[in-house]
């Protein structure tokens, strides 16, 4: 769990990590203050059994599954004072992702607040949580994502990028073009990780984050 990183991190019992993960299975979640009802269709997720979860970062909704690559940061303030402030920390930190793909011959482009696109097309998406010493950036990217099943559980935002211009999922949503694991490696290089790291699941922490936090309608459906 990101939030139990970052907490654990900012407790001193962590530090700087990258993760990433794929889930093979379905599923929408819901940004930190977003409306469930606003963003996504409740019974279309409840009649195909999608499950739907709340996050602890900002950003809009996004529905994970096969071909969804997420990454999640935990990084010190210490290490760039662009970290110090939001707007510019997304600024530093996906200029350097786009510049590990375009050395793949990936040529993506930064797109404010939090997107990378690719031919104008989003391709990656990024949230971010923070606290006093450390944040949390967390991303996404397409790789062969089925966004048909995107145009089934989510409605269009309340709130767009610019550059999306009205578009619907299907025209708006892009594909990175190469495989999960060539995005996988392109970011541990990007973030010099040797080896992505994770979570202990025997922590008694994380256990109370996923028995209780995150699978509680209080907290998922909290608005």
């Amino acid at each position: 769990m990101d939030e139990l990183l970052l907490t654990k991190a900012e407790e001193g019992r962590g530090g700087e990590v990258l993760r990433l993960w794929e889930s093979c299975e379905y599923f929408v979640v819901l940004g930190r203050a977003g409306k469930l009802l606003d963003e996504c269709f409740d019974g279309k997720c409840a009649e195909d059994g999608i499950k739907i979860i709340r996050r602890v970062s900002g950003g809009g909704t996004v529905l994970q599954g096969p071909g969804c690559v997420n990454f999640s940061l935990i990084l010190s303030y210490g290490r760039d004072e662009k970290y110090g402030d939001i707007m510019s920390s997304y600024g530093a930190i996906l200029g350097r992702i786009a510049g590990g793909f375009s050395a793949k011959g990936v040529k993506l482009e930064y797109m404010p607040i939090s997107d990378l696109a690719l031919s104008g097309n989003k391709v990656s998406g990024n949230a971010q949580a923070r606290k006093k010493s450390f944040f949390l950036h967390h991303g996404t990217f397409l790789s062969s994502f089925d966004t048909d099943k995107v145009k089934r559980y989510l409605k269009h935002p309340p709130k767009e990028p610019a550059y999306r211009k009205g578009r619907g999922h299907d025209n708006f949503m892009g594909d990175i073009g190469i495989p999960v694991s060539e995005v996988k490696e392109i970011l541990m290089k990007t973030f010099e990780a040797d080896i992505p790291s994770g979570f202990d699941d025997t922590d008694a922490k994380l256990r109370t984050l996923a028995t209780k936090k995150y699978t509680s309608d209080e907290w998922n459906r909290m608005f």
